[in-house]
């Protein structure tokens, strides 16, 4: 399954305004950028953190996808967050995505790009050998 570096973009407008990539293939391992909670077709966003937890993690899952991994693939997470009481809400959230994959994890209160922005999620992913 060893892949030279690929990048992976998502139509975000971000990724062309700053100069990134969603994701970077390198050999088996799938790098994703920090993604927040817009649904990058519309470039909308939600106010709810939650909800903007949710669509983070259809973002990932989908540019893991596109990389040939899926979230079971997730070996570390970091989760960014402006409030820190905006942190525990989201956990049945992320439970229910990582629980059974259990990753490395750390949550760090800072700021973001956007003040609509809630919340911000990166992973490290190895894709498995199939």
């Amino acid at each position: 399954m060893t892949e030279r570096r690929r990048a992976i973009l998502s139509g975000s407008t971000f990724e062309e305004q700053i100069g990134y990539a969603r994701a970077v293939v390198d050999g088996d391992w799938v790098h994703v950028s920090g993604t927040t909670g817009f649904d990058y077709p519309t470039m909308t966003i939600s106010d709810d953190v939650v909800t903007q937890a949710e669509q983070c993690l259809r973002n990932i899952e989908a540019a893991l996808a596109e990389a040939g991994g899926t979230l079971a693939d997730v070996v570390r997470v970091r989760y960014l967050l402006p409030e820190r009481e905006d942190f525990e809400p989201c956990w049945p959230v992320l439970r229910r995505h990582f629980g059974p994959v259990r990753p490395a994890a750390t949550m760090q209160v800072c700021g973001l790009a956007d003040p609509r922005m809630k919340i911000e999620i990166e992973v490290t992913a190895r894709r498995s050998a199939a």
